[in-house]
């Protein structure tokens, strides 16, 4: 059984990508809420606040039961354990930007993912726990059966997109 976590900023592709590789999907904001994993909400970003622990816990229980390909998809999967490969998305701020507007996200929340996404937070925050598991797509300008070839590649044939080529900080010197 391989656990593949597909990770990213909010807004950059993940549930696209992840329903269409061959394998078991688990998005684990859906598991964080049916479980009881939601601690509250950060009053000030209206964010859930979710227990990553008991998150954690829950995804290394379902990978060790499991003998097909997992699929967990969520921007809080690379802080959990139990990954064999983590799939790092990443996006340019301006096409991150559009798409987080049609979300009707708030200004200030809009603001905060694309400083994420600028600084690669996510990417780093893989690489603290994953560091020799972590693979980095720019899907900037890929159709989204481009991006699951990729995917698929990293997944089936081993192919490696190491994390540090994508670099969208020029972004936040504009």
């Amino acid at each position: 059984m391989t656990s593949v976590f597909i990770t990213g900023t909010p807004g950059v592709g993940k549930t696209t990508l992840a329903s269409r590789l061959n394998g078991r999907l688990i998005k684990i904001n859906d598991v964080a809420i049916s479980h009881g994993f939601v601690m509250g909400v950060d009053e000030k970003k209206g964010y859930k606040v979710i227990d990553t622990e008991k998150l954690s816990a829950y995804i290394c229980g379902v990978c060790e039961k499991s003998d097909e390909l997992m699929i967990f998809e969520g921007h809080l999967t690379h802080l959990c354990d139990g990954a064999d490969i983590v799939i790092v998305l990443r996006i340019s701020p301006e096409v991150l930007e559009k798409r987080l507007l049609m979300r009707n996200y708030s200004p200030s929340k809009i603001r905060e993912n694309l400083e994420a996404e600028a600084m690669g937070i996510c990417t780093a925050e893989s690489l603290e726990k994953y560091p020799d598991r972590t693979h980095e797509i720019d899907i900037t300008g890929l159709t989204v059966d481009e991006t699951a070839k990729i995917a698929e590649n990293i997944i089936h044939n081993g192919e490696c997109y190491p994390p540090g080529e994508v670099d969208f900080m020029e972004w936040l010197l504009k």
